[in-house]
């Protein structure tokens, strides 16, 4: 079916960008076990104020069926009408470094025609890099970090962070398809998929946004304040906790993963978890995270050459 109108529009009063800045993507659909794109966006919109470059078009991508619209009623009449969003905007980090962002909902129609466009941006940007996160559900407990699978063409990140690397088919979701796509127009590009406990894969639970936002660190070299994460994974934690005390039934279902993970981890050659906690890392631990990062990095040599 063609496109029935233009996929995106240029935002009017968009600020100029300069060229080589890394890209985000985040995008829910799919999988998003414990609302861990869902709150990122959130954190970067409300945290991070981005300002829209691109503004795609939910009558050309969107099922209004399957995501409806949220509408405000306010006693006998409506107040505000609230569509998704899905934009390529300009933020800064929590130190001021600049980046760009694509967030908002996987488009349900037109999936070629949007990686095309994104490509298309990425080379009109000239993007250093492409980083995009999602979360699957996993059996592994809640007691231990986070762990991630890591793909795309960054083979420092791969090896350095894939705690399981599987030989398997799964259902695509957009990303895969600008993954994909990136990596075969010789982008430098990285999918990080975080491994979350399957028991809190249906609730908020905020670790797993730390975890997300933690990937993003490690392959960008931004940063990410998140406080308001980090105080709400405290108090989930403590509600999670009083749960399990007070059932035999999860204690030793959480034990049991706990046996299976560590058992698991002790005969792994893989890579061990970074920072993935449940929490953003201290100080100290983050410098240590950029050292590595930096070190990672080609030189301005590697990069001429590639």
């Amino acid at each position: 079916m063609p496109l029935s109108g233009p996929l995106f529009e240029r935002a009017v009063s968009a600020p100029p960008v300069p060229r080589g800045l890394p890209l985000v993507i985040a995008l829910t659909g799919f999988t998003d076990a414990g609302s861990a794109v869902s709150r990122v966006i959130d954190y970067v919109r409300d945290d991070l104020s981005p300002s829209p470059l691109v503004v795609f078009s939910n009558d050309t991508l969107l099922d209004y069926r399957a995501r409806r619209p949220i509408v405000a009623f306010d006693k006998d009449h409506l107040t505000d009408y609230r569509p998704p969003r899905l934009e390529l905007s300009f933020a800064h980090d929590s130190l001021g470094q600049p980046f760009l962002v694509l967030a908002g909902y996987e488009p349900d129609f037109a999936w070629d025609a949007f990686a095309a466009a994104v490509l298309e941006l990425a080379e009109l940007y000239g993007v250093s890099t492409v980083t995009w996160v999602h979360a699957i559900p996993m059996p592994v407990p809640h007691t231990r970090p986070i762990g991630t699978t890591v793909s795309g063409t960054r083979t420092e990140l791969t090896e350095a962070h894939s705690v399981w690397q599987p030989h398997t088919q799964v259902p695509a979701t957009a990303g895969h398809l600008l993954e994909y796509r990136l990596a075969e127009a010789g982008v430098r590009v990285a999918g990080f998929v975080l491994l979350v406990p399957h028991y809190l894969g249906d609730s908020e639970y905020p670790a797993a946004a730390l975890a997300a936002l933690d990937s993003l660190t490690v392959a960008t070299g931004l940063v990410f304040a998140g406080d308001e994460l980090r105080e709400d994974n405290r108090e989930y934690l403590e509600k999670v906790t009083e749960q399990i005390e007070g059932s035999d039934e999860l204690a030793r279902m959480v034990q049991g993963l706990e046996e299976r993970y560590d058992a698991y981890m002790a005969g792994s050659t893989l890579a061990t978890p970074m920072i993935h906690t449940g929490d953003l890392p201290s100080a100290d631990e983050l410098a240590a995270e950029l050292e590595r990062f930096l070190a990672t990095r080609p030189g301005e040599d590697d990069k001429r050459g590639s």
